[in-house]
């Protein structure tokens, strides 16, 4: 690691226990954004993350939106030097089925090298990250080597809706920036650091299938009145081809960007093993669309997935009913070139094509985030590249996600700016499942990153 960092990494060793009892604060705020009952939680977040970067030496507000607040921070006493742009979000996901946590979701655990909490990963401990080597480097030094900003949203794991409208409304006027750095994804091994370059869109909906007026004995109206349940379960095995597992919507694939040769070629030397795959996940086989390869499906092929069911009765024992009404929550991960809107349409179509007389069904689109692909090319995108080699040892691979970011696209549409995602969790952090967890050295690692990409983005 080049020496001219080596006072404040010195300064990261001293107080690295200090930055990791201020993240347990941090994840002990349920900031639970999908669900209304958390709302004043969500706020007290944000509330937490402004003083959080007051105290690292930015000048920073909250932003106002249709929705959570934004927590925006700058400083900028760098001049002539670039500006970067620091994403990620202090919502998190529910905490269901709770009963799988092995402690209180919101009361964070060490338990070896790992913080287990929700939102350990995703996002909050990887976002503390970048503003504690932002605050290292100002608490040992009394400036940066380059000009920052932050930007904190509270709904990306609700649709990200209120971060669109502003950055759209703003236009690159508050945040014009030289890139965009967002730290809310996975390296793609231990002690492999990798740049991402690829995102999934999302079109998730929901199917909303009615019958009777009211939930009927099984007995005696059963095989005379369609069950809504039944009706559900019929649309759900039209989707997908059980043999190729082809998406069955008409026109999903239309726009759908093949994969280049050389992205194949390079991911197939990856060290990945779908054996040890398999294992990590406690499952016997692998399914997915036929001709692709696991890493190839999971980063740029589409896929359609029921994320949960409803209907009739859920309690202990019995109760013969045929219930009323059933329902279905359903995620799309889109890759480039497809559309949110056209196949949130397509599927709406198709559903109501495929459905049995007898029931109402009803598609309702929840929310929607285009796909993305990124320019990993220029002087910002090595110095990233590099400063993850710097702190990891090893130089970055190249690679997708299957995840998505809604905002993303926004920055590199309405920015037009490079987009840096340099992630520092790990593909087992079970990030949206019980024990989610963060390693604690990949924490203190990404603040080290964070400094050297401060060194490294400088010029002259």
């Amino acid at each position: 690691m080049a020496n001219e960092s080596s006072d404040v990494m010195a300064r990261i060793e001293r107080e690295k226990t200090t930055y990791l009892e201020e993240l347990k604060d941090y994840l002990r705020i349920p900031s639970i954004s999908t669900d209304p009952a958390y709302g004043s939680e969500v706020l007290r977040c944000a509330g937490f993350a402004l003083e959080r970067m007051r105290e690292a030496g930015l000048t920073a507000q909250l932003l106002e939106t249709a929705g959570y607040p934004l927590v925006y921070g700058e400083w900028l006493g760098a001049p002539g030097q670039p500006t970067l742009l620091f994403y990620g979000h202090y919502d998190v996901q529910p905490v269901d089925p709770v009963e799988l946590w092995r402690h209180d979701p919101f009361e964070p655990t060490e338990e070896g090298d790992e913080l287990v909490a929700r939102g350990a990963t995703d996002d909050k401990g990887q976002s503390f990250a970048q503003l504690k080597g932002v605050a290292a480097t100002l608490a040992e030094r009394g400036a940066l080597p380059v000009n920052v900003k932050f930007i904190l949203e509270g709904e990306e794991e609700s649709g990200g809706e209120s971060i669109d409208a502003f950055v759209r409304a703003d236009a690159g006027a508050r945040l014009s920036c030289d890139a965009v750095v967002v730290s809310d994804s996975s390296m793609f091994a231990p002690g492999q650091p990798s740049l991402l370059y690829g995102l999934k869109g999302l079109q998730y909906v929901e199917i909303h299938v009615t019958g009777p007026n009211r939930d009927l004995h099984s007995g005696t109206f059963g095989g005379a009145v369609a069950n809504p349940a039944n009706a559900l379960a019929h649309i759900i095995s039209r989707l997908r081809d059980a043999e190729s597992g082809r998406i069955l919507v008409p026109g999903f694939y239309d726009d759908v960007l093949p994969l280049a040769d050389w992205e194949r070629e390079d991911w197939a030397r990856l060290p990945h093993d779908d054996a040890a795959y398999m294992k990590e996940l406690g499952v016997t086989e692998l399914s997915g669309e036929a001709g692709y390869s696991t890493l190839e499906r999971a980063w740029a092929r589409p896929t359609c997935d029921v994320n949960g069911i409803w209907g009739g009765y859920q309690g202990h024992g019995a109760k013969t009913v045929l219930p009323a009404t059933a329902g279905a929550k359903v995620s799309m991960r889109l890759v480039p070139h497809q559309k949110p809107a056209d196949v949130a349409r397509r599927f709406r179509e198709y559903v109501a094509s495929v459905a049995p007389a007898g029931v109402s069904v009803e598609v309702k689109s929840v929310h929607g985030a285009p796909p993305v692909l990124v320019e990993i090319d220029g002087e910002l995108a090595a110095a990233a590249m590099a400063a993850q080699e710097d702190v990891w040892g090893k130089a970055p691979v190249k690679v997708r996600e299957g995840g998505s970011i809604p905002v993303v696209g926004t920055f590199s549409q309405v920015l037009g700016v490079p987009i840096l995602l340099v992630g520092f969790g790990l593909p087992d952090d079970r990030l949206h499942s019980p024990n989610e967890k963060f390693n604690i050295s990949h924490f203190y690692n990404g603040i080290r990153t964070v400094v050297r990409l401060l060194e490294r983005a400088a010029r002259g």
